[in-house]
């Protein structure tokens, strides 16, 4: 079996691969305060949890944008599981040719994202990550990668919102009952939810308008973006394991 890591800003993801097949998929909260030890029994008994027992791993493949905590899940793969870990990055086969300013300063998951798309989906598309940020991926009709458009994320936003006015409570992301909000929490969900359905829906208008038609969009990450896509009349698909996929067909373009 394989194992694939995404390691993100908010949460890090987790996938199980049995040849093509996602076995299991799990998640954590990221955080840099944490050790080696608290990292590694963490990841211990959700991998025990999910997949009963013992367990092994002839590769590992890890996707980090937070430097910090790349070594710390390679030395974990390494020491307690001796399996060799791939980490996305210069000299890491991809397959995706990037045509933007500085093509180093595109995140590792920007690609791993492409990657994805382009063999599981096709091209020209748009991938739109739902995180601390949402980002929008244009993916050019050969598949190579032409650059993105980034925003702030739906939770960083309402984090933000509530720091800075003292009345507004923290709430759930959920759909309201009607646009109008009758009390406070209904109208924080409307803005937040129903606004980041026009933020997408608008976007996508503005690229196609640039860049021409886009056969295929596509949605991942968090789970607000689950709901932003059930309402939004531009994304085709809801993909929360494209991440991870696109980790495991890169490990095949990068056999030990």
């Amino acid at each position: 079996m394989m194992i694939a890591v995404d390691v993100g800003n908010t949460n890090t993801v987790f996938g199980v691969f049995e040849g093509s097949r996602l076995l299991k998929q799990f998640r954590l909260q990221t955080d840099i305060r944490k050790t080696e030890d608290e990292y590694g029994a963490a990841i211990d008994a959700l991998l025990r949890y999910g997949l009963g027992g013992n367990y092994s791993f002839n590769r590992a493949v890890i996707c980090s944008v937070v430097p910090p905590l790349t070594p710390i899940f390679q030395k974990f793969f390494s020491d307690r599981l001796g399996t060799p870990s791939l980490v996305v990055g210069p000299g890491v086969k991809t397959g995706v040719s990037i045509h933007i300013d500085d093509p180093r300063s595109v995140g590792a998951d920007r690609v791993v994202n492409t990657l994805a798309v382009k063999n599981l989906y096709g091209a020209p598309a748009i991938v739109i990550d739902f995180g601390t940020a949402i980002s929008f991926d244009f993916i050019g009709p050969d598949g190579s990668y032409h650059g993105s458009v980034i925003s702030p994320g739906i939770e960083t936003s309402i984090t933000a919102l509530v720091e800075r006015a003292a009345k507004l409570p923290m709430i759930e992301l959920s759909w309201p009952a009607s646009i109008i909000g009758k009390n406070t929490v209904a109208a924080m969900q409307s803005g937040s939810i129903v606004g980041a359905v026009c933020l997408v829906d608008g976007m996508v208008d503005f690229i196609e308008a640039e860049k021409g038609k886009v056969a295929h969009i596509i949605a991942t990450g968090a789970h607000e973006g689950e709901i932003i896509s059930a309402h939004s009349k531009k994304i085709k698909k809801f993909d929360t394991a494209l991440t991870l996929q696109g980790l495991r067909i890169l490990s095949e373009l990068n056999p030990i």
